[in-house]
């Protein structure tokens, strides 16, 4: 995730592709080999459609797995590094949500919850740790077990020079929120996938294994972003040190040196030994391509496919 949202210059022109997109032949259809790696899209770049248009657009262009954000037209919940108010979000809604994707013959594989985990005011943690659970009633509903999160982002106005996200303190208390987060998780059956990023608490595919491991449950495992780690680990590092704990991927790219992510293809990753990497690693976790939305997932998704063997 990460500089998640598209600028308006991104989304311009949605309601044309949308057009266009029924009268051309799918790059993405045309493309998608028997591949070793489930392969799907984040809903996060497609607001201008609801929930059932989504459903139908991927559909018609053999998408069947998606990772949802709640960012439709019909459901705008999204809110990234705080909380939304799900006050009006009833199980009855969720479940039409969710019905529409499946109705299209698309799973929902999980749901993007991208709240802030290491906020030092304990009762903005409180708050947030209370809207993760709501969440994961949400995700129930839909019939979801797997819900998404970085730890989120605070950069106070100090003169302290370690970043705060790396000051020793933020290590433990993070580590009891996270400990809170995983007995919520347990009550109500449901995983949570920590995605690193080389600018959060989560900065290399080392301390996310740390502190997988000084938490020690099952409930908590990694979604990797290879794009959110080229700055400080190789592809072959983020795989060493992970794999057991792999259970998505992004499939993104980003140039070197550059905060922004960008579709696949677009950077510098090297995709073909990424995903050889994750047929020979995880060949369970799911491809979930991100920072797409109308206008490209189409040729992001090609670019996938063009990477990856047949079986």
């Amino acid at each position: 995730m990460s500089n998640p949202l598209f600028t308006r210059r991104d989304l311009l022109g949605a309601g044309a592709a949308i057009t266009a997109a029924a009268s051309m032949p799918s790059p993405a259809r045309a493309a998608a080999p028997k591949s070793v790696n489930p392969v799907g899209v984040a809903t996060l770049g497609f607001n201008t459609l609801t929930n059932a248009q989504l459903a139908d657009e991927l559909a018609a262009n053999d998408v069947r797995l998606i990772q949802l954000f709640l960012a439709q037209t019909d459901s705008r919940y999204w809110k990234y590094n705080g909380r939304s108010d799900l006050s009006d979000f009833t199980p009855d809604r969720a479940r039409r949500i969710a019905e529409a994707y499946r109705a299209a013959g698309i799973t929902i594989h999980s749901l993007g919850v991208y709240t802030n985990l290491i906020a030092p005011d304990p009762a903005e943690r409180a708050a947030n740790l209370d809207y993760f659970e709501a969440m994961m009633k949400v995700a129930a509903a839909m019939g979801v077990h797997t819900l998404i999160t970085e730890a989120g982002h605070y950069h106070p106005d100090d003169d302290n020079s370690v970043e705060y996200h790396f000051r020793e303190p933020v290590w433990h208390q993070t580590v009891d929120t996270v400990r809170d987060l995983v007995r919520r998780a347990e009550a109500h059956d449901m995983t949570i996938l920590v995605e690193p990023f080389y600018r959060g608490f989560f900065a290399t595919a080392k301390r996310t294994r740390l502190f997988i491991e000084e938490i020690n449950s099952p409930r908590l495992r990694v979604l990797l972003d290879p794009a959110n780690l080229i700055e400080v680990n190789d592809l072959p590092e983020m795989f060493d040190q992970l794999g057991p704990y792999i259970q998505c991927l992004h499939a993104k790219d980003r140039k070197y040196h550059i905060d922004r992510g960008v579709p696949a293809g677009q950077g510098d990753l090297n995709y073909p030994l990424f995903v050889k990497l994750a047929a020979e690693r995880v060949p369970d976790a799911p491809l979930i391509a991100e920072y797409v939305g109308l206008k490209d997932y189409k040729q992001a998704l090609s670019k996938l496919y063009s990477a990856m063997p047949a079986r």
